[in-house]
């Protein structure tokens, strides 16, 4: 696929090859379709989860009780032939069951390192806000860093490495609210929502009969998404388009309605997730209109509303709404 025209700043930047966007979307393909067997009826939500998992990023799933968030994180996890725990995530879990522990050994004298529940390449965290925030902060330096630090040692975590996080809404009793640091480690937050009529019809004639999780088959595999990863990393990125992210990021921390905008990390994972939406799409160029697309997912989860705007009920996916019709386009585009 020839890239599309940027202007004369391109430099040297690598492009994706079209071959490469054919063998991408040869695989989101068959994973979409693995993952559509289960959740019905929730396009977006399954682009979202095939978008993170291809920007090497973590994803949180948020919303009620019983509408699929576990179904669709398993769903996932299934559809790839890589090594996959999960984690109950429970008012008496302990940090050490969550990242691991050094057990002495009597026979050879020496402390063996015995791994938790985060060494795999995916990462099931389920109800992840109904452990304590002590617990909940174990998570922190694998998901930013990829590696765990034991007893003064660290341990290099596989790639690739992904964490899915369900919660319920903080509303709900037993729940403790994720600490800032924790949610800006994701890249992207949905919800599923209730399903349409039809397609809670088609559920309860195909889920009730058996669970249809336990006739998915993985049809890619670790190395295979690494490739895909690689890919997604290629796609360009002109200054224009960087420069709108940056703005985007920059008008929430003006926003009088928020108390906490977008950090650095924030427009870093805002611009990762739009390579992967523009590589699925079958581009090689992001445009504005894929950083915008995200802008809610990436960015929403990570502001804090103001005590006006909180009081009011304004929630902060709103806000974003309302900063985004103030951020201009610029005018060299990618």
């Amino acid at each position: 696929m020839a890239r599309h025209d940027a202007g004369d700043d391109t430099g040297s930047a690598t492009i994706a090859k079209g071959a490469d966007l054919e063998t991408l979307d040869a695989v989101v393909r068959r994973v979409r379709s693995n993952i559509e067997r289960v959740i019905e009826g929730k396009p977006e939500v399954v682009s979202a989860s095939l978008i993170v998992l291809l920007a090497e990023g973590h994803l949180l799933i948020e919303d009620v009780p019983g509408v699929g968030k576990t179904q669709l994180s398993k769903a996932l996890a299934r559809s790839i032939d890589c090594t996959v725990r999960r984690i109950q995530f429970t008012p008496d879990l302990l940090p050490s069951d969550v990242t691991g522990v050094s057990v002495y050994n009597q026979e050879s004298r020496t402390f063996e390192f015995r791994p938790g529940g985060v060494f795999a390449n995916i990462v099931v965290g389920d109800e992840i806000n109904r452990a304590s925030p002590k617990t909940q902060s174990a998570l922190l330096e694998c998901m930013e860093e990829r590696q765990v630090t034991v007893d003064n040692t660290t341990y290099e975590l596989e790639t690739p490495f992904m964490v899915i996080a369900t919660q319920n809404p903080v509303e709900m009793e037993g729940t403790y609210a994720l600490p800032e640091a924790q949610r800006d480690r994701f890249m992207a937050r949905v919800s599923i929502g209730y399903p349409v009529e039809t397609a809670e019809i088609a559920m309860l004639g195909s889920h009730t009969r058996s669970n249809p999780l336990d006739d998915l088959e993985p049809v890619t595999d670790a190395a295979e998404v690494r490739k895909l990863s690689s890919i997604v990393g290629q796609v360009y990125v002109s200054d224009a388009v960087q420069r709108y992210a940056v703005s985007i990021s920059a008008a929430t921390r003006r926003s009088n309605e928020l108390t906490l905008g977008a950090s650095p990390r924030a427009t870093l994972h805002l611009v990762r997730a739009s390579k992967a939406r523009a590589a699925i799409a079958g581009r090689d160029y992001v445009l504005p209109d894929d950083v915008r697309a995200l802008a809610g997912p990436v960015l929403s989860h990570r502001l804090l509303p103001g005590v006006e705007a909180a009081m009011s009920g304004r929630t902060t996916t709103a806000i974003l709404t309302d900063v985004l019709e103030t951020v201009p386009v610029h005018d060299k585009q990618a």
